[in-house]
């Protein structure tokens, strides 16, 4: 029996959750990709605390553009609001998804953010 895409993303989801884990000295950047929509969270998982978040629906936000725009445009507020909190550097989480178009635009922009990883 094939897998539905949502069962195919949260096999690869879960498969990478056991590798990338976000401590206090380098949080997880998790991104979460809806159909309209992109959130991305900066989070302590030992303490179980989200540090910083940022997304799509935040006012003040361009919606300029291609949703690969506005993704990269998150990304950008993300790592400004990281940088304030005082995380320069973390691990990205991918959600499951592929490392292309907004979930790639988003990391560029949270890299010429400030954020390493």
């Amino acid at each position: 029996m094939a897998l539905t895409k949502t069962q195919r993303r949260t096999r690869i989801r879960s498969r990478i959750r056991k590798k990338v884990s976000g401590t206090a000295e380098t949080p997880r950047l998790a991104v979460f990709r809806s159909n309209k929509e992109i959130y991305a969270q900066i989070i302590d998982d030992l303490s179980g605390k989200t540090l910083v978040a940022a997304s799509s629906l935040e006012k003040g936000l361009s919606k300029e553009g291609t949703k690969t725009d506005v993704a990269k445009a998150v990304g950008s507020a993300l790592a400004k609001k990281a940088v304030a909190a005082g995380v320069e550097i973390c691990s990205f989480d991918r959600g499951g998804y592929l490392y292309h178009g907004r979930v790639k635009a988003l990391a560029d922009g949270a890299r010429e953010g400030g954020l390493k990883f």
